[in-house]
């Protein structure tokens, strides 16, 4: 039976752990700056071939290589922000998948570290701003899409990045293409999936959960569409000595408590379902690592 179920889970995870998307307002502005950062530059983006990577860059005989990119007809804005104080670029990072997450975008690629390839060419061949030069482990990049209620794709491009003097930069571009340009990642098939909402947790017995109170109104705006079904996707991370079974319980156990938190702010059980996979599905995002419940709902 734990097999059965276990083989179940993988599949679900598998179709469902990368991809979600939504309609948003036709006027749809950029993110709403993270707070803690200082706008430097703003420039106005119009081309009929912007390049977007949707996979790692590389560079060969000075040509920029990647498996998945595109030159898209767009207009939009590329703003340039140095983050200021005793914040850091993780937490801005944060803030920007926050800000998406609330509009239903739908994550397309994102990277972090070297798997990102050269902050160099980051920089300086597809930005074009040197105050992006860092250091390749301290990077990070996604692009993130949405479809507007006109049928228009907007893409919002994030990236991060500390240089050598320590000084912390986030590089975002907001853009708008005409309706069925063809964007890769962007299909219909995933329009009805939202999130995930992570969801970190510690405990046994009684459990805490790490989430805001802006991550349960998302949740709780998302479920309020008819039909939705709101799926809870358990994880864990195996610990020493613990058997798989044991873990998968832990995951499973958080699952049901958290369910428990959502009836009674107005998601009925009726209309969850989890799925527990524990340790067995491994995710290479820094930020989808550990005991977590990952929160997705999808409608009709």
């Amino acid at each position: 039976m734990q097999n059965k179920r276990l083989s179940q889970s993988v599949v679900w995870v598998a179709a469902m752990v990368m991809g979600f998307s939504t309609m948003v307002s036709a006027q749809m502005p950029p993110p709403e700056p993270f707070p803690e950062a200082r706008l430097d530059q703003e420039i106005s983006i119009k081309s009929p071939g912007h390049m977007v990577l949707f996979s790692p860059v590389r560079e060969v005989n000075n040509e920029i290589r990647s498996a998945s990119m595109a030159r898209l007809p767009v207009k939009g804005v590329g703003q340039l922000y140095e983050v200021q104080g005793g914040a850091n670029r993780e937490e801005a990072r944060d803030h920007y998948l926050r800000e998406l997450q609330a509009r239903g975008a739908q994550i397309l690629f994102e990277c972090s570290g070297r798997n990102c390839g050269r902050s160099n060419v980051w920089a300086n061949q597809i930005f074009d701003q040197s105050s992006l030069y860092g250091r390749d482990n301290n990077q990070d990049y996604l692009v993130a899409g949405s479809v507007d209620e006109n049928g228009q794709p907007w893409l919002t491009l994030v990236y991060t990045v500390t240089r050598a003097n320590q000084r912390q930069f986030v590089w975002v571009e907001h853009l708008v293409a005409p309706q069925g340009t063809d964007i890769p990642g962007m299909g219909n098939e995933s329009a009805r999936i939202k999130g995930p909402v992570i969801v970190p947790w510690q405990g046994g017995i009684t459990y805490r959960f790490e989430w805001s109170g802006a991550d349960r109104r998302i949740i709780n705006d998302w479920a309020g569409e008819a039909e939705a079904r709101v799926v809870l996707t358990a994880y864990s991370q195996l610990k020493d000595n613990e058997t798989l079974e044991a873990s998968m319980e832990r995951a499973e156990a958080a699952a049901q408590s958290l369910s428990q938190v959502l009836a009674k702010s107005g998601v009925s059980e009726s209309r969850q379902m989890i799925i527990t996979v524990g340790p067995t599905v491994v995710i290479p995002n820094p930020d989808r690592q550990g005991d977590r419940v990952e929160v997705m709902v999808i409608t009709r």
